[in-house]
């Protein structure tokens, strides 16, 4: 099942159409994207039982972010060993640095992104895995249940903000208008032959910077969820942005920014694709 955020209504989306869920259960189940996920077990097994209609064709421009305001959103730092090495540092051990983006950084899967004046502007594929209902001390063979779907995410990140001592801002440096495009869809896990274990890439411009596989990711998704659930709950709804593999412009030679007229796309097998311009401040 994959499901959309439609001009800011909650959608199944089917073969490129879209049902409108409210109207396909008749009231059962809102138009808010967001708060499908204090129900998710119900609603899944709705649509899964549920005779629903064709749907209406749609443009991707259209889409908006599929879980457009999430109460936590956990982003994950050097999880992939080559981006670690690259970044200038050990890969974690015991548990990754964790930070944030904040929410209002958070748009849909097509967007123009405003460069930051004077700022150096970097790429970061990610998988998102969407948290499904509340976890607090899950066992990591348990973890998938509590895991209602994956997106694709950029952790779009401004380096001079991000690095200003004299300590590292991280969220706030990456969290600039536009810095978390999402999506295009949460597809759930059952999609998947293995759902952990997919290929990730991003290109600017037609020319590939990053390709990995979230196979290699250090801490795997129900790792995380078994180790950030062990500290705080995890709330349905909730975003974990799982780290990036190797390719960022800072740990390039010579270091690369993203300019204006600037075309990023990001991919994830299974799932789709981001599609984002960057403009001048």
């Amino acid at each position: 099942m994959r499901i959309g955020n439609l001009g800011g209504r909650l959608a199944i989306v089917r073969d490129g159409r879209a049902v409108d869920v409210e109207r396909a259960s008749s009231g059962r189940f809102g138009a808010d994207p967001q708060a499908v996920y204090a129900d998710w077990e119900g609603f899944r097994d709705w649509a899964v039982s549920a005779a629903l209609p064709d749907g209406e064709p749609f443009e991707p421009a259209e889409l908006g972010a599929p879980v457009p305001t999430p109460r936590q959103v956990f982003a994950i730092g050097l999880n992939y060993r080559a981006h670690a090495a690259e970044s200038g540092f050990d890969a974690p051990e015991g548990l990754p640095p964790v930070f944030t983006k904040f929410a209002t950084s958070i748009t849909g899967p097509v967007t123009d992104v405003t460069l930051p004046p004077g700022g150096h502007t970097d790429w970061e594929v990610e998988l998102v895995a969407v948290i499904g209902r509340h976890s607090r001390n899950v066992a990591e063979d348990d973890a998938w249940d509590h895991v209602a779907g994956l997106m694709i995410g950029q952790d779009v990140s401004e380096r001079v903000s991000q690095l200003a001592g004299p300590a590292p801002q991280f969220s706030l440096g990456k969290s600039f208008p536009g810095f978390a495009p999402t999506g295009p869809w949460v597809v759930t896990p059952d999609e998947f032959d293995d759902p952990g274990d997919l290929e990730l890439t991003s290109a600017i411009n037609g020319e590939q910077v990053q390709k990995g596989r979230t196979g290699e990711l250090i801490f795997s998704v129900p790792l995380l969820v078994a180790r950030l659930s062990a500290v705080l709950p995890l709330l349905p709804g909730d975003l974990v942005f799982t780290g990036t593999p190797a390719g960022v412009g800072l740990g390039r030679d010579p270091q690369r920014w993203l300019a204006p007229g600037d075309e990023l796309v990001s991919r994830i097998e299974g799932i789709g694709e981001l599609r984002q311009r960057f403009v001048a401040p």
